[in-house]
């Protein structure tokens, strides 16, 4: 089953996708599954981050080919940071590139939405309180993050978090995905989660350990090999086979799309 947030006539929904067609539901996904109303098509409503999150996660040097990449040694534990849920950025939307940052980048990545409470899960325990898995790009001022060595402004700034097209919740196994990430049509990251350090649900049982995830939040699970800088007018596309494809823009300036 596919699920997406849609904004109708300036109202957020979640929604069912079935083809080119969307089903609002009558609620949030979590708490019911049942639809209201007539099918709309899905060219005719605006595609929303498809999660509601407390919280954005994000799993850091999660590949053994991005370590290597990056020349870091590969982590005894996940290595956890937060991006501010106002970095998210709707489908379709365009990141923005700070002037604080020459040298923005970007990290195709497969993303988890919770969709029960989970504090103190195992990973045996973990894959229940997932709602679907989605793409994502964790953007990156690749200078900022060297310089000041801890990620909260190099990775949070708004609109450096694009997330979607929507939630695909029938993943049977979220470690047998391919991951590509392209630049104006160019492949730049190709990957599998098969080659992650800590898979989905070590990873999710790690942070219910921290904190409390609620439904609604995101987790981003590392990216493969291949980040690279984006420059203004790039146009980004992060594909997962079974999930979708994520598109978003690149401009120095411009109003984004956030919701």
């Amino acid at each position: 089953m596919r699920l997406c947030r849609v904004d109708v006539a300036g109202s957020p929904s979640w929604a069912a996708v079935e083809d080119d067609l969307v089903r609002l539901l009558a609620g949030k996904p979590w708490e019911t599954l049942d639809t209201v109303g007539g099918a709309i098509p899905l060219a005719a409503v605006r595609l929303l981050p498809p999660c509601e999150p407390t919280k954005i996660v994000c799993i850091g040097l999660n590949y053994r080919a991005h370590a290597a990449e990056m020349g870091k040694e590969l982590p005894a534990e996940p290595l956890i940071f937060l991006k501010a849920p106002s970095a998210l950025l709707s489908p379709g939307g365009t990141v923005e590139l700070p002037e604080q940052s020459q040298q923005v980048e970007h990290e195709g990545e497969l993303a988890v939405v919770i969709g029960r409470t989970a504090r103190n899960v195992t990973p045996a325990d973990a894959p229940a309180h997932v709602l679907g898995y989605t793409c994502a790009d964790d953007v990156t001022a690749r200078d900022i993050q060297r310089r000041e060595k801890v990620y909260a402004r190099a990775k949070g700034f708004d609109t450096f978090c694009p997330v979607g097209p929507w939630l695909e919740t029938a993943i049977a196994d979220p470690q047998g995905l391919d991951v590509e990430l392209r630049v104006n049509g160019a492949v730049r990251q190709r990957g599998s989660t098969s080659d992650m350090i800590f898979p989905v649900a070590e990873a999710i049982a790690f942070i219910s350990r921290i904190m409390t995830l609620n439904p609604g939040d995101l987790i981003s699970t590392g990216t493969p090999p291949g980040v690279g800088p984006l420059q203004a007018g790039d146009r980004v596309e992060v594909e997962i086979p079974g999930i979708g494809v994520l598109r978003h823009g690149v401009a120095a300036t411009g109003p984004g799309i956030a919701g």
